[in-house]
């Protein structure tokens, strides 16, 4: 099994002025090929292969010097990165590859293991052309290496990812317990054994403080200091609510995953949700796609079922008890409901919830 472990790294200036030249080098080659290739094909209706454009880097290092001062792995990885892009753009209908701003903010770049370059050594990790850099984690990697992935993001801050295979997962207790789980926006979750799980909405208590940061940026001629000082602010806050969203969808995760060996969940289609003008910012925030990403990936880590059922199913209209249809439970306002055929009190979530589960387990008995 492949394993990707993140670490905060605190590169000195050296390092810092060598990363930001290869973030440059990856997007000069990527934007260089990229131009190369879509004019091929506009003249000979045929695109360069990669082995060609590793060719033609070769050359286009001996003329450009600046070329060979940054790590040369991470510039093979920029055409192979570009290839792939290509390639799904006509077999997989991806979007038609787009060549790479210098203004964007974030920047990365990956370089490959090959004779020991890459190495881990508790407080430091060994990259090549960088050496030692500094990092601050408890994560303890497990495997061999494949390569590595430096990213600068928004706030500043560098990040190294060191993707390892071969990982040994420890092997949790098996569990016989099955849960259903409704996602919601007033509630994060309910789940079939009336567990409800708070929704902490981290964007909207941040977005006085959000609004606030905003307008001084905004107030601050382009181009100047003072400018980039308060987008620096702007992007650590937006920083600080992604990291309370993902430890949260984290340790929610690993809760349920801990204790249950059979997840049923709604497969809900965040995409069409976002048209929603009204609820949009409010899905964002709640990130569904990201909690069911967690548990996909560590169900199949830890050997559990993760039941998706139809995104159709009226989780929310049918009865637990008697399986009777209420159609007017469709409008979002109806919070609770009486059964007209077996006068059973319903809680709307509770009973959706309870509703998934019997659906996740009936769908199992097909698989």
């Amino acid at each position: 099994m492949e394993k990707a472990y993140r670490f905060r790294a605190y590169p000195n200036k050296a390092q810092k002025n060598l990363m930001d030249k290869t973030f440059g080098c990856v997007r000069f080659v990527y934007n260089f090929f990229l131009g190369k290739t879509m004019q091929a094909y506009a003249d000979y209706k045929e695109s360069p292969s990669y082995k060609k454009c590793s060719k033609e880097l070769t050359g286009l290092k001996q003329e450009l010097e600046w070329l060979r001062e940054v790590d040369k792995f991470a510039l093979q990885n920029s055409l192979i990165n570009l290839d792939k892009a290509y390639q799904n753009f006509f077999d997989k209908n991806a979007k038609f590859p787009k060549f790479k701003s210098k203004k964007k903010a974030k920047c990365s770049y990956r370089t490959s293991f090959t004779n020991n370059n890459i190495r881990f050594e508790n407080t430091h990790i060994v990259l090549p052309k960088l050496g030692n850099v500094k990092v601050r984690d408890k994560h303890m990697p497990q495997g061999r290496i494949l390569n590595a992935t430096i990213t600068k993001e928004s706030d500043g801050a560098y990040y190294i990812s060191l993707c390892y295979t071969d990982v040994e997962v420890e092997p949790l207790p098996s569990s016989d317990l099955s849960v259903g789980i409704d996602l919601g926006i007033k509630n994060f979750c309910v789940t079939s054994d009336c567990e409800v799980i708070e929704n902490h909405r981290y964007l909207a208590k941040s977005l006085n403080k959000l609004a606030k940061l905003q307008r001084e940026l905004s107030r601050k001629p382009i181009g100047s200091n003072n400018r980039y000082k308060a987008k620096i602010k702007v992007a650590k806050l937006h920083a600080k609510i992604r990291h309370q969203r993902e430890d949260f969808l984290n340790k929610l995760s690993n809760y349920f995953i801990k204790r249950y060996g059979i997840i049923c969940i709604e497969d809900l289609d965040v995409e069409e949700m976002l048209e929603n003008s009204g609820l949009a910012r409010d899905i964002i925030d709640v990130s569904w796609s990201g909690f069911v990403s967690r548990l996909t990936y560590k169900s199949k880590w830890h050997n559990r079922k993760l039941v998706k059922i139809d995104r159709f199913y009226p989780s929310s209209q049918l009865c637990n008890v008697c399986n009777y249809q209420n159609s007017d439970v469709q409008n979002l306002d109806v919070r609770q409901w009486k059964c007209p055929e077996c006068s059973t009190n319903h809680d709307r979530d509770i009973n959706a919830a309870i509703n998934i589960l019997k659906e996740g387990l009936r769908c199992l008995t097909y698989i």
